[in-house]
């Protein structure tokens, strides 16, 4: 971090996800309400995402999870939540740190956030993780302006 600098994307980056933690901290105490129902997008090879095996395999670099009718023993701390699916007829336990999240939807309130991937820690055990590259699709952007009109309805 430069020292001269404000890093603005970075604040805006947290507190970002600190609005996806507290959705799903509401969800954990009260449940779904209404139609609400959350796509979250993570990338698997982010230290200290622990997803099954086939998972990873399947997905190595990003999944998207749907959170809606069937899903248990949501859990949410400061930095990850974790929660039960499942998968071929058995449950899995998935625990997601919210610095691995790219995406979070809820097409019921016409509502999504995008991130930018932050930079993995440094791995604590010894196994080697690999870095995810980023898409080269188009120019890079920086400086993203979010219109918030909470007067707005949809």
């Amino acid at each position: 971090m430069d020292p001269d600098k404000i890093d603005y994307s970075a604040f805006l980056q947290q507190a970002l996800r600190d609005v996806v933690r507290r959705v799903l901290e509401q969800v954990a105490e009260h449940g779904l309400p209404g139609d609400h129902h959350f796509f979250i997008g993570f990338r698997t090879a982010f230290p200290g995402v622990e997803v099954p095996r086939f998972l990873r395999d399947q997905y190595p670099e990003e999944v998207t999870i749907i959170l809606q009718h069937q899903f248990w023993g949501l859990d949410v701390t400061p930095d990850a939540f974790s929660v039960l699916l499942t998968f071929g007829g058995s449950r899995q336990r998935l625990l997601v740190p919210f610095a691995a999240l790219t995406t979070f939807a809820d097409p019921s309130a016409d509502f999504g956030l995008s991130f930018v991937a932050e930079p993995a820690p440094a791995p604590a055990a010894p196994e080697p993780v690999a870095e995810a590259e980023e898409p080269a699709a188009g120019p890079e952007r920086s400086g993203d302006v979010i219109r918030f009109d909470p007067s707005r309805r949809r």
